[in-house]
């Protein structure tokens, strides 16, 4: 199996092949920051199955061995890398895949940085599409 991921603009294009070695939902928050979301998808693979196929992300070094690779057109978080605590590893941003249901998450990780809030989201209110006025 073979997935396909991109940025919002589609300057950036990536595969990955194979399965995922885990996928988890990071709640720690420096992904949170990164992303501007409650928490990021991410599937693991060998370094080896994940190819960019077009653009070149840009890459930031978001703490001393962790690297985060982005679209540096519109912003989108692409890939995750630290040679240090995941040698011979890449993360992939799951929610950029053309499918994202196709991998499905397994784990919820770094809960002792969960925003409080997160752990009763699944109880709101839920709309099919934007809700009408108040």
């Amino acid at each position: 199996m073979t997935l396909t991921g991109r940025c919002h603009c589609g300057a950036i294009v990536f595969e990955a092949e194979g399965p995922p070695i885990s996928h988890a939902l990071c709640h720690c928050g420096d992904c949170r920051r990164s992303a501007g979301a409650p928490m990021v998808g991410w599937a693991m693979y060998p370094e080896a199955a994940v190819k960019v196929v077009r653009g070149t992300p840009k890459v930031y070094a978001s703490s001393e061995h962790g690297r985060r690779h982005f679209c540096g057109d519109c912003g989108t978080g692409l890939l995750y890398t630290n040679a240090q605590n995941l040698p011979g590893i890449i993360d992939t941003q799951s929610a950029t895949f053309d499918d994202p249901n196709a991998v499905p998450p397994q784990v919820h990780i770094q809960v002792a940085e969960r925003l409080a809030w997160m752990e009763r989201a699944h109880e709101l209110p839920a709309f099919e599409r934007y809700p009408a006025g108040p």
